[in-house]
């Protein structure tokens, strides 16, 4: 809350409001952030809502504001983006990935408000820019606060970005823990022909490169040659649905791989799994990580970005390395073949959610935060 009494207006500036980690994290804080205190906005600078926007717009009321940006640095929708930062007041500009950071930058400039910037992941592979090297420690200092959402990706931000170690902040995203409707689980899996004696390893993902896929497919094929009796189920749609699927039909496993689409309440898909999967190439702090931790599903994942924070390796899921078919398969097969242990994993998945990764923890830190004034230049 502002010296004045009124609640502190805050503005999130993002690429779009579609389905991903990024927007489930503003959905979070946007809905969870106490209302006697905090008022927010948001700016999506792609043009886009997207599906989680449009929700927010009709169910909660949000103002989100869109504006497609063209190519390179835009000073149109720079100079749009100060207009909406003025005329709306708001006392906090909070920045979600690289791109947006960089127009809330240049618009924030004597409008009065501070500057947040939340890294929320990395592309892969990272590499480093001529550029980041001069101007990144500049942006860093005339900005209020800078969040990484795991340790890994801090690390990230000093290497290839140049930004400070010791003016970043870690704070781990959070979610509302789901809860499984057994009802709806048994109709689900009956809708989508799972037999009662098949186990179902999944992932709620965009169907991408980087998230590796292809790895589970072929995982699953090894799987079913060694007498397992498994289903994958691949929730979500993406670029690399085509490739998938052609390389599930080569495999022969059209029956054993559901591609469920894009689902916009992806839950009860969720809660069907055993195991979750996540063998990406980089990851920063997966959303759906978390939801899965929260049903009590144990995971097997790649050791990369912030998963082996978020992962403890052989107590609440098993880490294997990167793009490694027979370590990511050998895993896979000790989680199925020992029920004992997978539900020791479950249970101690279920607690480490609810100890670290809750909304609660997420909201608190960053309430703290919008509320810390510290002074910055008015000019460059």
């Amino acid at each position: 809350m502002t010296k004045n009494g009124h609640r502190t207006r805050i503005l999130h500036v993002t690429f779009n409001m579609g389905f991903g980690g990024t927007e489930q994290v503003i959905r979070q804080l946007v809905s969870h952030l106490d209302p006697a205190r905090f008022e927010c906005e948001i700016a999506c600078i792609d043009g886009e809502t997207g599906a989680i926007g449009q929700a927010m717009q009709e169910k909660q009321n949000i103002v989100i504001h869109a504006r497609k940006r063209a190519e390179g640095l835009d000073w149109a929708t720079i100079g749009w983006l100060r207009k909406l930062i003025k005329a709306g007041k708001f006392d906090v500009v909070h920045c979600h990935q690289y791109s947006p950071y960089s127009y809330g930058w240049f618009a924030h400039w004597g409008t009065g408000a501070r500057l947040v910037f939340t890294e929320h992941g990395r592309f892969h592979p990272d590499q480093h820019r001529k550029k980041a090297r001069f101007i990144n420690p500049i942006i860093a200092l005339t900005t209020s606060h800078l969040v990484a959402i795991s340790s890994a990706t801090r690390d990230a931000l000093v290497e290839y970005e140049y930004m400070p170690r010791n003016r970043i902040e870690v704070i781990y995203n959070g979610i509302a823990g789901l809860e499984a409707d057994s009802e709806r689980q048994v109709a689900l899996r009956s809708k989508l022909g799972i037999r009662p004696d098949e186990q179902v390893l999944g992932t709620v993902a965009r169907l991408d490169k980087v998230k590796n896929q292809k790895l589970m497919i072929h995982a699953i094929r090894t799987l079913m040659d060694s007498g397992q009796k498994v289903r994958l189920l691949l929730v979500g749609d993406g670029p690399e649905r085509d490739a998938l699927q052609a390389l599930a039909t080569g495999l022969e496993l059209e029956a054993a791989v559901i591609f469920t689409g894009f689902q916009s309440q992806p839950a009860d898909y969720l809660s069907l799994m055993d195991v979750f999967l996540l063998p990406s190439f980089t990851e920063g702090t997966s959303m759906t990580l978390l939801e899965a931790m929260s049903l009590g599903i144990p995971t097997v994942a790649t050791r990369v970005g912030g998963t082996p924070e978020i992962v403890t390796d052989g107590e609440t899921g098993i880490l294997t390395e990167s793009d490694n078919l027979d370590e990511f398969t050998g895993a896979l097969k000790l989680l199925l073949e020992q029920p004992a242990t997978r539900e020791q994993m479950a249970n101690k998945a279920k607690d480490r959610f609810s100890e670290r990764f809750s909304v609660a923890q997420m909201v608190e830190q960053y309430q703290k935060l919008y509320e810390i004034r510290r002074p910055e230049p008015t000019a460059l």
